[in-house]
């Protein structure tokens, strides 16, 4: 499960007063969720033992098979996700100092649903390897673009330049353009 959540693109979550980043990623045989406020990361995987129990104490009126929580659970969590909650489902979390409990309440098959994502801080190594690692190599691949687009400005120029000293002239004179200066730019970025 936790391989799989690797792929598991970060979402942008509401709950109540607070933001958070989340991915989460079901199968047959389980979930595993991850949470972030960006000061601290929790997850919870449950595999179908824990899904089961759970199901049996919060919902004791529903008894369906834990296949289908786990497609209920999966249907209620995508649209949080992508940021449209459904009229019928209300989402709330408690933070505490052993970790978060995130709490789901929704309908199934016309009764009360109840479930409660019970999440730890999540493992030094599970931290780096879904949000440390990531953000990362994304910053080192932003920082080579960005050299590369300086160089193909600087080469502009230069070609810009050719024209210029061959004779050629603007037919449209607003859309002469200042000679790019890399230091002026990343002065100007960094005090944005």
């Amino acid at each position: 499960l936790e391989s799989s959540l690797l792929t598991q693109p970060w979402a942008s979550v509401r709950l109540g007063e607070s933001t958070f980043l989340a991915k989460v990623c079901f199968r047959d045989t389980g979930y595993i969720l991850l949470i972030s406020d960006l000061s601290s990361v929790w997850y919870e995987s449950a595999d179908v033992e824990v899904v089961g129990q759970r199901s049996k104490e919060l919902n004791k009126r529903l008894t369906v098979h834990v296949s289908s929580f786990l497609n209920h659970l999966y249907n209620l969590m995508c649209p949080l996700l992508a940021g449209q909650l459904g009229a019928t489902t209300t989402f709330s979390c408690h933070r505490s100092a052993g970790g978060l409990r995130l709490h789901v309440k929704s309908e199934l098959s016309g009764l009360p649903f109840y479930w409660d994502f019970h999440c730890c801080p999540a493992p030094l190594e599970m931290v780096s390897r879904h949000l440390v690692r990531p953000l990362v190599q994304m910053n080192l691949a932003l920082q080579c673009q960005v050299q590369e687009l300086i160089s193909l400005l600087l080469q502009k120029d230069a070609e810009i330049e050719d024209y210029r000293e061959s004779g050629a002239t603007l037919s449209r004179d607003r859309l002469r353009t200042e000679p790019f200066q890399e230091d002026t730019f990343q002065q100007n970025f960094m005090a944005k």
